[in-house]
């Protein structure tokens, strides 16, 4: 029992924690989008209160700023960013953001208007802003201990769109009859949200740091010369001296971007892809069908759920993508969905759409486990955490520019 264990060298004694850590790792992603995903997922209630403002497409493409200038902000200086203040306060602003919807619905008595609209994008601005915090910081705190982490974080990041569409889908039924139902169900479904929140944040602040094996490989890191990891190990009672620290060189940002380009670039392309389709193009571009008003949720329940699947599909080693040559070849093949999705809205029926939609996501959820997992092995501490946020920013970045080029499905079509 005092061996290593083979995978991940650490003590077989501190495994004792590894289950408990990976149900904490997939809340905790779950925390990082829920609040976000449940934005999309009620895109119905805010295209009845303003329909004419695009809202699936307008909100996103808000977020997107906010999250992409604060991640490369801190990405810059992410060494010497404390790791747990950054993730608590992320948490706590998605928690405070979610509950300022509630508050600005119950204001507003669930009116539209350019003013409730303005102040909308406020708190989407927010949203953002935690993003930016959370998304990094957990990645780059898990990618400095085992790929396992990384994958159960990422598949509760997917677990949140599966979460936020299937509970859509129930309060949309069972408010539906009732008088302003959409807007009862829409209430109940951030409420929810709020609550898985708040539930984030005392995990990752109580919970998490007292686990053995991340106080194990919290302890490897600051042997291995990183900063980010002190306050977690105060948090679990561990004080580490500073001449415990490797004096060693590590890679600098510009190091870890020259040899990496291919996963970051590949990352960026993932999301370019997938947020060109995903929402705006499910919402707004696939036609009238016999489902009416509940196809879009459909399509959106449908991408979320095979995303959710695809990042278990790693854990089968023959279907993992190990290959960084076989990576990038899967990444650039999926964009022969665009042309697929262009004519299947034009000509096919809603069944080629939702197997369309739910490979979408089987490929996004799938090939994003692969790269996150591959590219921090064999890299320090510093560096895995350096890299882990480097990947964030990519990935923020590619859904920026997806959401960007995602207008050029409506222009022409009389839609502005």
């Amino acid at each position: 029992m005092n061996g290593a264990t083979e995978e991940s060298g650490a003590p077989a004694r501190t495994e004792q924690g590894k289950f408990t850590a990976l149900a904490v790792c997939w809340v905790l992603g779950l925390g990082s989008l829920v609040s976000w995903n449940s934005m999309l997922t009620i895109s119905d209630y805010y295209y009845q209160l303003f329909p004419h403002y695009h809202p699936s497409r307008v909100l996103t493409l808000v977020y997107q700023p906010f999250a992409l200038g604060v991640i490369a902000i801190l990405a810059y200086h992410e060494a010497k960013i404390d790791t747990r203040w950054r993730n608590i306060r992320g948490y706590a602003l998605f928690f405070i953001s979610t509950v300022l919807l509630i508050v600005l619905d119950l204001v507003t008595s669930g009116k539209g208007g350019i003013g409730p609209y303005i102040a909308l994008c406020v708190i989407v601005g927010s949203f953002g802003v935690a993003d930016a915090f959370v998304q990094g910081g957990m990645v780059g705190d898990l990618s400095l201990m085992c790929p396992e982490f990384i994958q159960s974080f990422m598949a509760g990041l997917a677990a949140s769109g599966a979460l936020t569409s299937g509970l859509r889908l129930i309060t949309k039924a069972a408010f539906e009859d009732f008088h302003s139902g959409l807007r009862k169900g829409t209430i109940l479904f951030l409420s929810i949200s709020a609550a898985f929140e708040f539930l984030c944040v005392v995990l990752y602040a109580i919970v998490f740091p007292k686990i053995p094996l991340v106080k194990f490989y919290r302890k490897k890191a600051a042997s291995e010369g990183s900063k980010t990891v002190s306050s977690d190990l105060a948090a679990a009672g561990i004080q580490i001296q500073s001449n415990q620290e490797d004096k060693t060189e590590i890679l600098s940002k510009k190091q870890l971007f020259q040899k990496n380009m291919d996963y970051l670039f590949g990352v960026y392309l993932i999301y370019v892809l997938t947020l060109s389709i995903f929402p705006g193009f499910l919402y707004e571009n696939t036609g009238e069908h016999q489902l009416g008003s509940w196809y879009p949720l459909v399509l959106i329940a449908m991408y979320n759920v095979w995303d959710l699947v695809g990042r278990y599909v790693p854990l089968i080693n023959c279907l993992k993508l190990e290959s960084r040559k076989g990576l990038l070849i899967a990444i650039l093949s999926r964009f022969l969905l665009v042309p697929a999705f262009y004519f299947t809205a034009k000509y096919g029926d809603q069944g080629w759409m939702i197997l369309l939609t739910s490979f979408l996501g089987l490929s996004n959820g799938h090939l994003t486990v692969c790269v996150f997992t591959a590219a921090p092995k064999g890299y320090k501490a510093p560096e895995q955490n350096a890299l882990g946020n480097l990947l964030v920013m990519f990935l923020l970045g590619g859904i920026f520019s997806g959401v960007a080029l995602d207008w050029l499905w409506i222009i022409g079509n009389g839609s502005f």
